[in-house]
């Protein structure tokens, strides 16, 4: 059942900035409210004030609301006009299929001096004999009633024969009033029942001897299957026998259709809560020390991840659900970092690899200082170098490390042997000098 409350009210003001205190317009329409209170403290400024579609039995805590001109309490349960004197710029009322026997209580509409407009029809009161003459002849500034405006020629006949249509009147109330008496004990005495019914199903259920952890736990959800297949089987006879039934119109059968709705949305919920299986607890690590490759997350949260490095796997949790992939190399997790890509937002991991240290590509033949010198500064650059295991969801799904650091392949080259300068036996006088370079 629903309540006024702040929180209801700023939600259907935005078309004020969900400012309260200055609202001049509120709807509150089929929101099964059943009391009215807080309107008057809250709101008032209100001129239009709709209220139709609810379960209000009672009109009360409105006499604040001086700025009130339209009131609209169509489809509730009231039964009686009252603590409206308080309404002074009331110049509408609608009061449409209500449960008013008590047509006598629209006395108290004559201190709302500006009221020109008034519907009472689908009341009880409705069908009184005369019952038009009587609110004509009683609400004398009255214009307009049930959508039919009151001439002239007719409220001067309605106030000639207005003492014997307020006995017909009267009379007719008494009679309404013993059948409502009579209609509100027997519906508390179906209510009890109902509840008694209610209490025996309850301690029924909890009787259950099967639970879900209970070892036979497949013959148990079995059972449970079962047990909710006839449950619903019971429901669909007993909702069928509910509709089927003939009653009359009265607030309590109002109040007793909700209820039967409202139990009918908790058996669904119940129904369905059975019906989920008890998934098994997800395996990370095998018995064995073993990690496995798991993806339960279909979406990332940067607020709800939890990052896990270990050396041979990484853990991303989300929510309790975890993402772990098993790592081709071992990884220093101390020396790792998570964070959010700033270009395309994804979640990036760097690991460095434990045998990180990569040796470039030596010469084996030692021609030369020069040579192996002019080659060990890239070599030395590179060896500062750390490698590092980049994990990137919109790339790939496992890290590709034969592309990770990509390195300039070297050729081999092949040193041309150098030609030896045998001494010419021709030339006696021919000196070789090896600190001469040989000419080419």
């Amino acid at each position: 059942m629903g309540r006024i409350t702040e929180d209801l009210i700023r939600r259907n003001a935005e078309h004020n900035d969900c400012i309260i205190f200055s609202l001049e317009e509120l709807s509150l329409h089929q929101q099964e409210i059943e009391r009215l209170e807080h309107i008057d403290k809250w709101c008032r400024d209100l001129k239009i004030l709709y209220l139709q579609n609810n379960l209000i039995g009672k009109i009360e805590n409105v006499s604040k609301l001086k700025k009130l001109e339209y009131l609209n309490l169509a489809l509730n349960n009231i039964e009686k006009i009252e603590n409206l004197e308080g309404c002074e710029g009331l110049t509408k009322l609608d009061l449409t299929v209500n449960f008013i026997g008590e047509l006598s209580s629209i006395k108290t509409l004559q201190h709302n001096i500006h009221l020109k407009e008034l519907f009472l029809m689908g009341n009880p009161c409705a069908d009184f004999d005369g019952y038009r003459q009587f609110v004509v002849a009683t609400l004398q500034r009255l214009k307009w009633l049930d959508g039919k405006e009151i001439e002239r020629s007719e409220r001067i006949q309605a106030l000639q024969n207005f003492p014997v249509i307020e006995q017909q009147i009267r009379e007719q109330e008494k009679a309404y009033c013993l059948r409502r008496a009579k209609d509100k004990e027997e519906a508390l005495k179906n209510l009890r029942e109902e509840d008694k019914n209610e209490a025996e199903e309850r301690s029924y259920e909890g009787q259950s001897p099967f639970s879900v952890e209970s070892k036979d736990h497949v013959q148990a959800l079995e059972v449970q299957e079962g047990e909710c297949n006839q449950k619903k089987f019971k429901d669909s006879e007993d909702d069928f026998e509910f509709w089927n039934k003939p009653s009359l119109f009265t607030p309590e059968s109002r109040l007793e259709t909700l209820r039967h709705i409202e139990k009918q949305r908790k058996d669904q919920e119940k129904l369905s809560e059975k019906k989920k299986k008890v998934k098994p607890p997800r395996i990370l690590i095998t018995k064995d020390g073993k990690a496995l490759n798991v993806n339960d997350p279909k979406y990332m949260d940067t607020s709800l991840i939890n990052v896990d490095v270990q050396p041979t796997y990484v853990r991303v949790t989300v929510k309790g659900k975890p993402f772990q992939l098993v790592l081709p190399a071992e990884v220093k997790p101390d020396s790792s970092s998570a964070k959010r890509s700033q270009t395309t937002g994804h979640l990036v991991i760097c690991m460095p690899k434990v045998d990180g240290i990569i040796t470039g590509w030596r010469p084996t033949s030692k021609s030369g200082k020069s040579t192996v010198d002019s080659r060990r500064e890239p070599t030395n650059q590179r060896s500062k170098q750390i490698e590092k295991l980049e994990v990137d969801p919109s790339k790939r799904s496992i890290p590709d490390v034969a592309n990770i650091v990509q390195e300039k392949k070297h050729r081999l080259q092949r040193v041309r042997a150098e030609p030896k300068i045998i001494p010419s036996e021709e030339n006696p006088d021919f000196e070789d000098n090896p600190e001469v370079p040989p000419l080419i």
